[in-house]
């Protein structure tokens, strides 16, 4: 970028989608316009009303890092420090997993048991709706369930306590931070056995070796390993999972896991030769694949 010409912001677009398409990204225009609207401290609407607008030298220098780093690997949202899921922001960090659009078909598919009473066919002396979110990350699962609940006992389980401070920041910036108990837990291990629970969601770690090698390198480089990779076969946190969900789940609870396609059919193998656990169609995601695993407790 030459100091002598006039940097628009309708020409550092142009110039930046050419160059960030050069180096990899797979949706560079829209790269381009977040990381302006953050260096200007605007929205991207508002960039469509400025383009022929001058850029100053303090909006150019920051763009230009963010630019930089995009350019390198490191993904938007991590550059913005936030990413929008089920229409609410939430803060992300390189501690958490960055939400995908495959989890907000887990979500929705709790509610819709929840409001359906479907998990709670004999609901406890309380009445009250009891929910784990294992592996929770930034919290976006227990943090939306929260949203639509506000009378369930969520529980929002982590290993990471870099992740639990995220997903706690999260939960306070949505005002659901009473509704929520956080714990630092490897899986359900720091529950105690009494605990019950109707409904267990898990976003868990479910990447082959073999597959972490074929990932994109701005998730492969980037995000938490430990949240994304399983071990050799992709199934080993699940696999330890079913034992503590089966201790802890209601009788008619419900386990919902979001799974990698490719480990699908053998994690339903898996689920049904643990025994305590009635398999229930895979949900689909929107590209058509099985994503989200469905167990009822026996």
């Amino acid at each position: 970028m030459s100091q002598a010409e006039t940097w628009t912001i309708g020409r550092l677009l142009t110039w930046t989608t050419d160059y960030l398409k050069q180096h990899g990204s797979d949706s560079p225009r829209l790269d381009a316009e977040v990381l302006l609207a953050t260096a200007r401290n605007s929205s991207r609407i508002d960039l469509y009303t400025a383009f022929a607008d001058v850029a100053d030298e303090q909006t150019r220098t920051a763009f230009r890092e963010l630019v930089r780093r995009r350019a390198e690997g490191m993904p938007v949202a991590y550059l913005v420090g936030k990413r929008e899921f089920l229409s609410l922001s939430f803060r992300v960090t390189p501690d958490v997993l960055i939400p995908r659009p495959e989890t907000e078909l887990l979500v929705v598919r709790l509610l819709d048991l929840a409001k359906q009473g479907i998990a709670v066919p004999r609901p406890p002396a309380s009445g009250v709706l009891r929910i784990a979110d294992v592996g929770t990350g930034s919290g976006i699962i227990a943090i939306c369930v929260a949203k639509h609940l506000p009378d369930a006992e969520i529980t929002a389980i982590d290993s990471s306590a870099a992740a639990l401070a995220v997903a706690q920041q999260n939960a306070a910036q949505h005002n659901v931070a009473d509704c929520i108990e956080f714990i630092e837990s490897d899986l359900l291990s720091a529950l105690p056995p009494e605990q019950k629970l109707n409904i267990i969601a898990s976003n868990p770690p479910y990447v082959s070796q073999a597959e972490f090698a074929t990932l994109l390198p701005s998730i492969r480089n980037f995000e938490p390993q430990q949240a994304l990779l399983a071990g050799p076969r992709g199934t080993e946190v699940i696999e330890r999972l079913l034992p503590q969900a089966a201790l802890h789940l209601e009788p008619d609870g419900w386990l919902l896991l979001e799974v990698s396609p490719m480990i699908e059919p053998v994690v339903r193998e898996i689920i049904t030769n643990h025994g305590d656990f009635e398999l229930n169609p895979t949900l689909k995601d929107s590209a058509g694949h099985p994503r989200i695993v469905q167990a009822k407790k026996s």
